[in-house]
């Protein structure tokens, strides 16, 4: 991509790749684009392209909207007024040409050029005008992404409409002296795919855009030009430039006839899904061939099935591209079968029959040279098999990769394909209907994982076709423009500014004041909606007794919800729709969900416990499912006066498989019935059990002298009668946070250590809790771990909780260096590594707030590099920690669920210990498929483990060592368990650790 004038990302203004050239006070040579009460005229050739001629009509609209006058439309080239601003493309525009050749422009940098533009201030261009702004295109979207991209730098946001960003007002606007350039994009289509679309989508464009009837007497959603017109708009503002257009339940040619017709006139290139080739949709099929069945004649056409129909599949794409031909479209070749299933009968030999049979039309019907017709082939599930087995299409067929339809990249092209004339480019996902859940409700695309995987797309040439499933488009604003940017330049978004965009994305919607929060927001809602997508939440997700996990999930949801709603209520009252649009809504109500889920859960536990607060937590869990309903409606009623109804429609809660429930599902909770008369329990950190008959012994966590932990009891009652406990400890240093409690449902007692009376070495207590009024002992039929009966004795007077701390004799606080173990685990984030080595430009990278936790280390290296031997100089990380005892030290990587993109070659890393051999763990073996149950459970936990069992001989210091094989790995996490690792989603919170110089070595 060639750019002009390239600012770091602080510098630019919005998200322009143009440093910020629009200001409202004037400067030497500036241009008065809206001087004090008046505004510069604006002139286009009137025989430009009409795309170029709605963009102008949208920028002086957006003039008027930044500072509520209206711009004058130039009306005749000879009589210009002194100040105006002039806008045409290269070889279309009259004006421009003129300029060009009087030697006023220099168009030699983006002339014969894809999508290339600049914009430039000049002095005396024309007899009677001083002062001009000139934007010149090297082709239509040239011209409209530079006019797109001063509406965006005056203020205006390409989601104006789309998400009712109002801009801030401003009495004058000025151009600063200078020339302003945009090369061609990295990508060179990039566009969008509106699939699942109901309900949602389809809903709201009932109500808004109203039916029609179908041939064969049923309704659809009208998507009409009207509807099309705002999606053109926002996909050129965000200089996108293709789209698949809905398709569940739609036709876009029968819709309404006018919108092929009116995208080409905007700009746009059309495409048809996957699925449907040739421009036709399966719906076109369903409502109209099907409608011409006769059985008097033998006209029986049935199911989307070229094998059984073959003629007349041929005649019903011959008529679509021939109504098409004038038009920019990219043709899908191919076929698969009805309502986006495997084709029945499909193989080799009919694809092949049905490729051929496509491009004898294309060249009869748009140009004999097919290679000057734009055709993808999208090797989607099966349709990939076909490929990988032998199916070739002709070299100037663009290959299109599909993802795993959960944002992970199953095939890049080899050296080979790279040489094809039809180049490659990915099919993307933001939204899914599908196995093993379907994803249809909030973002949960982290931009993150997006840079990481389409960066690897560029790196390995898949650069021709980048295309995204929005499904219903409202609430993925956000990744659809990260996604769109990414494709414009892969060389200003990277790994070290994913947080910079979203930052400079919310300080364009809603200004600086609190653009850092709000970005935050945003970054921190879609990873935690990333890490566990809400269909998939359930009320044991998340752990309920290790690690404080349950607790910690809601405490970082209800800290990003307090801090959007304090921002919503400072917020101006113009900004405020936008902002409960973008930010308030996606982070309350999935919080919201979290919250259901962890109630539901903690219901289940307590209620097995025989807590009486189980009761209170199925109210909880109800109320939550409420609250639930309650921000849907505000969302669908209230909100911009309703003008989103029906845009929140879409079930997500109570999935049992993957496809949605008919409606919302509350968790399952459970009613208990309180004993009669006072009953006390307990429950301790770490485990599921409560005494008295719980199974084992009542003990907390370890402590230890250099973590100093802290850990809790639980006291609870079984009745709705209170009682007191008087709490015990066996020692001095045993501390609890109170001595004597009155328990009307329960109370939750820190436990610490006192360590300046604590003995050295290993040390044993315990403490006591014990009713203030002794119970008379009961008994209750239990159930063992096999399921056998027993007769357990139920004496609540007083129950012992064991109690265990140590101090290390050799080490302590302060002389620790890198990490220490806890409890039996060490826990430390990727990017914490004590020293990083690399090797030229074979390296760990880090890729910012990237992951479950906090980031990710990616192994990077030059193209097709693979399959490197870990030794001395190459590539690793490694982490220095504390062991408090020899024997098991298994390492368990947490990594991203990255595929094999790469023929013949799987994913692998390599671990070791000390001096130690490394050790080469396969991550993804070469043969993978995304499919199955190992696939499966990736793609949920949104990360994949690998362990390696080892025991060391020594206590004290180690170092592990992570040395790359293979590029893309992404390592999440690195978790050591010496034996006491527990069960969590998230794994343990990071350990203590002393930081050790992180050395970068080359």
């Amino acid at each position: 991509m060639t750019i002009g004038v390239l600012a770091l990302p602080r510098q630019s203004a919005a998200l322009s790749l143009q440093p910020k050239y629009v200001s409202t006070t004037a400067s030497a040579g500036s241009f008065a684009l809206a001087p004090t009460g008046g505004t510069a005229a604006i002139y286009a050739d009137p025989g430009d392209w009409p795309g170029v001629l709605h963009a102008v009509s949208d920028l002086q609209a957006d003039v008027e909207r930044v500072t509520g006058r209206k711009p004058a439309m130039g009306q005749n080239v000879q009589a210009l007024p002194a100040n105006v601003v002039i806008i045409g493309t290269v070889g279309k525009s009259a004006i421009i040409d003129r300029l060009i050749r009087e030697g006023k422009i220099d168009a030699k940098a983006i002339s014969g050029k894809w999508e290339s533009f600049f914009l430039q201030t000049v002095a005396n261009p024309l007899p009677g005008v001083s002062s001009a702004l000139v934007i010149a295109g090297s082709d239509k979207r040239g011209t409209i992404y530079g006019v797109y991209d001063l509406s965006e730098q005056i203020g205006v946001s390409p989601w104006y409409w789309w998400a009712d960003v109002t801009p801030t007002h401003q009495d004058t606007l000025y151009v600063k002296a200078g020339k302003y350039e945009q090369g061609e994009p990295s990508v060179k289509y990039r566009g969008i795919f509106f699939n699942d679309e109901k309900p949602d989508l389809d809903y709201w464009v009932r109500e808004k855009f109203g039916t029609h009837t179908t041939a064969n007497g049923g309704t659809a959603a009208n998507f009409n030009t009207k509807f099309y017109a705002k999606v053109y708009e926002v996909i050129l503002r965000l200089h996108g430039n293709y789209l698949w257009p809905a398709m569940w339940n739609n036709g876009f040619a029968i819709d309404d006839p006018d919108n092929p017709r009116v995208a080409d006139e905007y700009g746009v290139v059309m495409g048809s899904s996957h699925q449907e080739p040739m421009m036709r949709s399966q719906k076109e099929w369903d409502w109209v061939v099907q409608a011409e069945n006769n059985p008097a004649t033998g006209r029986q056409y049935g199911r989307w099935d070229y094998g059984a129909f073959p003629d007349r599949m041929d005649e019903f794409w011959r008529s679509g591209i021939h109504e098409r031909k004038d038009f920019e479209n990219i043709y899908t070749m191919g076929l698969r079968g009805e309502n986006d299933s495997a084709m029945t009968g499909a193989g080799p030999s009919l694809m092949e029959n049905i490729v051929a049979a496509q491009r004898k039309m294309l060249m009869e019907e748009v140009n004999p040279d097919i290679t000057k017709v734009p055709q993808l082939w999208c090797l989607y599930k099966e349709v990939q098999g076909y490929y990988e087995n032998g199916l070739r299409v002709p070299d100037d067929v663009t290959l299109l990769w599909a993802e795993d339809n959960w944002g992970d990249v199953r095939r890049l092209p080899t050296p080979e394909e790279r040489k094809r004339s039809g180049g490659a480019g990915i099919y993307y996902h933001f939204d899914y209907h599908g196995g093993p859940r379907s994803y249809q409700w909030q973002n949960t695309s982290p931009i993150a994982k997006i840079w990481d995987q389409m960066s690897l797309a560029k790196q390995y040439g898949a650069d021709r076709i980048w295309i995204v499933n929005v499904g219903h488009f409202k609430g993925y604003e956000l990744p659809t423009e990260y996604f769109l940017s990414l494709g414009v330049s892969t060389t200003k978004w990277t790994n070290s500014n994913v947080n910079a965009f979203t930052r400079m994305w919310a300080e364009r919607e809603f200004g600086p004041t609190y653009a850092a929060d709000i970005a935050d927001i945003l970054a921190k809602y879609s990873k935690y909606n990333g890490r566990r997508k809400p269909e998939l939440l359930a009320p044991d997700t998340y752990s309920l007794t290790s690690y404080n996990e349950a607790e910690t999930v809601l405490a970082d949801f209800a800290a990003i919800t307090r801090k959007a709603e304090d921002i919503y209520a400072r917020l101006p009252e113009a900004k405020r729709d936008a902002f409960y649009e973008l930010v308030l809504f996606p982070t309350k109500a999935s919080a919201q969900v979290n919250e259901m889920n962890v109630a539901a859960g903690r219901n289940a536990l307590y209620a097995a416990q025989g807590r009486v607060t189980a009761n209170d937590l199925a109210t909880q869990t109800a109320n939550w499912f409420q609250a639930d309903a309650d921000i849907t409606q505000y969302y669908h009623t209230a909100l911009a006066n309703g003008k989103w109804d029906h845009m929140n429609d879409q079930v997500h809660l109570g999935y049992t498989s993957w496809q949605e429930p008919r409606n919302n599902i509350m968790p399952a909770v459970q009613q208990i019935q309180p004993t009669p008369v006072s009953a006390m329990g307990v429950a301790v950190e770490g485990s599921t059990e409560a005494w008295p008959g719980g199974r084992g012994e009542a003990a907390l966590p370890k402590f230890d002298a250099i973590n100093r932990q802290s850990h809790y009891i639980d006291v609870f009652n079984k009745s709705t009668e209170p009682f007191d406990a008087v709490i015990t400890a066996s020692a001095p240093w045993i501390v609890v946070s109170n001595p004597r409690v009155t328990i009307g449902k329960e109370q939750r007692l820190e436990v610490r250590v006192d360590w300046s009376q604590a003995p050295k070495g290993a040390v044993s207590g315990s403490i006591t809790v014990a009713r203030a009024t002794p119970s008379k002992p009961s008994h209750e039929l239990r159930f063992d771990a096999n399921g056998n009966p027993e007769l357990v004795t139920m004496d609540d007077s007083k129950i012992t909780v064991a109690v265990s701390a140590f101090t290390p004799a050799d080490l302590t606080r302060e002389s620790l260096r890198g990490f220490v173990e806890n409890d039996g685990y060490v826990s430390m984030e990727a990017e914490h590594f004590s020293r990083k080595t690399s090797a030229g430009d074979t390296s760990w990278e880090r890729v910012e707030d990237y992951g479950l936790t906090l980031s990710g280390m990616r192994t990077t290296a030059p193209v097709d590099v693979a399959g490197l031997t870990p030794g001395p100089n190459s590539p690793c990380l490694e982490y220095s920690m504390y062991l408090f005892k020899p024997g098991q030290a298994n390492a368990i990587l947490v990594l991203s669920p990255t595929l094999n993109f790469a023929p013949g070659r799987g994913l692998r890393v390599a671990v070791s210990y000390d001096n130690e051999p490394p050790q080469v763990l396969t991550i993804v073996p070469a043969t993978y498929t995304a499919a199955g149950a190992d696939w499966e459970t990736s793609v949920k936990n949104n990360s994949r483990q690998v362990n390696w069992n080892h025991n060391l001989a020594s206590a004290g210091y180690h170092t592990l060592k992570v040395w790359m094989v293979d590029p893309a790995v992404i390592l999440q996490k690195v978790m050591v368990d010496a034996g006491g690792l527990k069960p969590s989603y998230l794994g343990p919170p990071e350990s203590l650790r002393r930081a050790v110089t992180a050395v970068a070595q080359n």
